[in-house]
């Protein structure tokens, strides 16, 4: 059973946070000046168990859902996750199964995701300098632990790995030629996203925004690119291959190239909270209804009414009138 919101979108991709915790502080997503060590995290007892996350997956697959991206805070901080992964790829529908990391704990965990059957894998890697790296990251560990993680998940088999960065205006702009050249020289897939609104913690303002044209500029003039049809409907990133062979790079564009209006994905926070937009205020608790005894088809009913009543498109209306509307925090869906 397909399920379309009002604006005839849907409903393909699903977004699994698994944990609330990370181990990095980073600037644009968990500030250390609110996510200190005051700051009280989940219970384990009110996320989401392995279990209860598969049946509502499995829920999801029958409105459409194809694709399932594991993330957090940090998933590889929760103990077992390739359990998980496991579960996930004897689900029924499910395509593809893919996962986001800082990379920190990766050099150890790759090779048990992949047996598991982890399909994709995206790091975030803000920048390959070690200063900017860790003013950004915010958390005492060498850029090499990161850098020897992504090496560890391509011997372990993941081709092509994706490298996330968040480019901010004057903080690691700067380096977008350099992260480029090492995905070019290792094979991976270099991906800048224009620094976003998301929660009300990081301080954005529209002057820290590198607009992605911008970046395609700066790389192009060191490697000429040509751009590159979408892998498929409702892909995030706009692609552009170098010339010369040498792989290709994304950019994410919501703030100055908003693709609200392909967009395909929901959201489940580690405690089982359904939302539609990654600027969201609120969402639907879909764990109540699991740990309260409903069956599946009264999940698929409620997830599909969800679906079905929704009109999000933040990124399109985002104005000043926008940006101090509450938001549910990055960290807390995922991103």
């Amino acid at each position: 059973m397909a399920v379309i919101d009002r604006m005839g979108r849907g409903l393909r991709d699903l977004r699994v946070s698994v944990t609330d915790r990370c181990n990095f502080r980073c600037t644009y997503c968990m500030p250390r000046e609110i996510f200190g060590p005051g700051f009280q995290f989940l219970e384990r007892d009110e996320l989401l168990t392995f279990e209860e996350i598969t049946r509502v997956v499995g829920v999801f697959a029958r409105l459409g859902v194809r694709k399932v991206r594991l993330t957090g805070g940090e998933p590889l901080v929760r103990r077992g996750i390739e359990r998980l992964v496991t579960m996930l790829a004897q689900s029924d529908g499910i395509e593809d199964i893919a996962l986001t990391t800082n990379g920190s704990l990766l050099a150890a965990q790759a090779p048990k995701l992949r047996a598991a059957g982890l399909g994709r894998l995206t790091v975030s890697l803000d920048s390959v300098d070690e200063k900017t790296f860790s003013a950004m990251a915010d958390v005492g560990m060498p850029l090499g632990r990161v850098l020897e993680g992504i090496a560890a998940a391509a011997a372990a088999g993941f081709a092509p790995i994706k490298l996330n960065a968040v480019v901010k205006r004057g903080v690691n702009d700067d380096g977008v030629v350099d992260l480029a050249a090492y995905a070019r020289e290792h094979g991976h897939i270099a991906r800048f996203i224009e620094y976003m609104d998301v929660g009300t913690t990081n301080g954005w303002r529209l002057d820290d925004v590198v607009p992605s044209a911008e970046i395609v500029r700066r790389i192009g003039a060191v490697w000429p690119l040509e751009p590159v049809d979408p892998n498929y409907a409702g892909e995030v990133a706009d692609r552009y291959r170098y010339l010369d062979g040498g792989g290709e790079i994304g950019v994410i564009s919501s703030v100055t190239q908003a693709f609200c209006q392909t967009c395909t994905r929901a959201r489940l926070s580690a405690v089982g909270e359904l939302y539609t937009c990654l600027f969201a205020a609120s969402g639907r608790d879909l764990r109540a209804l699991v740990r309260g005894g409903a069956t599946d088809d009264e999940l698929q009913s409620v997830i599909a009414g969800v679906w079905g009543r929704r009109t999000d498109r933040y990124s399109e209306l985002r104005s000043s009138a926008t940006k101090d509307m509450r938001k549910v925090e990055m960290s807390y869906i995922g991103g």
